[in-house]
């Protein structure tokens, strides 16, 4: 079992960079951007129709 840990725990220390790098190259695309902001708002703009239209 040990082996086993110790093997994914050198795994990930060999691949954290590229993971890493990976990551933020998503994260700081423009629509990845523009996706999470929308999730986010979603809720108050929703809301904001319906005070609107009710």
């Amino acid at each position: 079992m040990m082996r086993l840990i110790f093997g994914a725990l050198l795994a990930l220390l060999v691949l954290a960079p590229a993971l890493r790098d990976a990551v933020l190259t998503v994260a700081a695309h423009p629509a990845a951007l523009a996706f999470a902001a929308g999730v986010w708002a979603w809720p108050h703009i929703a809301q904001r129709f319906r005070g609107w239209t009710a």
